[in-house]
């Protein structure tokens, strides 16, 4: 492919947009035609099989690593542009101290201030040993993460384009659908609530045991305290939609801007307090997701069971003990 393909007129097909996407990756066009390609998709406003399309390109360029088969994904899509601390990455600390194995896919940020591999790597996390003993410490200690920049390497190129958009893009959209451990399972959340059931289609359309697509009514991307929630679950070849709320979980309901966060440091310190039993917002936000990673994962059968379950795993300092021993065995 040479040139890439008309997005103003009719929706590209899956195979096409495969096609597009996998020679964006492989370097054969060049940098000033990806960037009014990736706009003009935004814009028009990406298709369930243009994401589908798009991420399977991405799977078949990406270094994979092998994952127990219950094992899970808690991430966002980013680009929501209202800069909150890090919900899924202390998600992912306090479901994986749950006893769920949890292969957190991340990356820089790209859009925000504080992406996980920024503020993991505050915390004290060597981000290149975590890629080389991925396998390692997902199996010895049900964690680990998959730094993007390390296993989807074809993604290097793309990386200053993104940048100096400044906005989100199809890509944003593609990174919850290719992880590296191939997990089966996954919470997703993206920052445009209309969105939500093009993007569970997506999900069917590439396969899943279990999956929940969620978005805050603020254009959040993950659950919101401050107002309604749509949520798609995908199981069983079909997409399911409904509306959840904090009340819903047996939690206060709070703005966003009560989760506003900043720099890496500014995230890691209010990652860590967090997990020593700091109570507000940030809590209940982690406490929210983390209930629905662990319906996700079959680990409790409702809102409420969640939130005990994560709460518990907080309070005993179960959650904070293991960040403490991923950093340890990095090092």
């Amino acid at each position: 492919m040479t040139t890439l393909p008309a997005v103003t007129a009719s929706p590209l097909e899956e195979a096409e947009a495969e096609a597009a996407f996998a020679a964006i990756l492989d370097g054969t066009l060049p940098d000033e035609a990806i960037a009014p390609f990736l706009v003009a998709l935004a814009e028009r406003g990406e298709t369930a099989p243009e994401i589908a399309g798009a991420a399977r390109a991405m799977r078949a360029r990406m270094i994979p690593i092998s994952a127990p088969p219950n094992a899970i994904d808690v991430c966002g899509t980013g680009g929501d542009g209202h800069h909150t601390l890090n919900v899924s990455t202390a998600v992912s600390l306090v479901v994986a101290a749950c006893g769920v194995p949890v292969a957190k896919h991340g990356n820089r940020a790209a859009s925000s201030k504080a992406g996980a591999a920024d503020t993991l790597e505050a915390l004290g996390l060597n981000l290149d040993r975590a890629a080389e003993t991925a396998e390692l410490t997902l199996g010895d200690l049900g964690i680990c993460f998959l730094f993007a920049q390390k296993h989807h390497p074809a993604l290097g190129r793309i990386a200053p384009i993104r940048k100096a958009l400044g906005r989100r893009t199809i890509f944003n959209l593609m990174g919850p659908l290719a992880n590296p451990a191939g997990v089966r399972r996954q919470l997703v959340g993206i920052a445009r609530p209309a969105y939500v059931p093009i993007y569970a289609e997506a999900i069917r359309r590439l396969g899943t045991d279990h999956s929940l697509v969620v978005s805050g009514d603020e254009g959040l991307d993950e659950l919101s305290l401050a107002g309604g929630n749509e949520l798609a679950q995908v199981r069983d070849g079909n997409v399911l939609m409904r509306r959840v709320t904090a009340a819903d979980a047996g939690l206060a309901s709070a703005p966003v801007d009560a989760l506003r966060g900043g720099d890496p440091a500014t995230n890691a310190k209010a990652l860590r307090a967090l997990l020593q039993g700091e109570p507000g917002p940030y809590r209940d936000a982690v406490l929210f997701s983390a209930a629905a990673a662990l319906m996700v994962a079959g680990e409790a059968a409702d809102w409420h069971e969640g939130v005990e379950e994560a709460a518990e795993a907080i309070d005993k300092g179960l959650a904070n003990a293991l960040l403490n021993c991923w950093i340890a065995a990095l090092k």
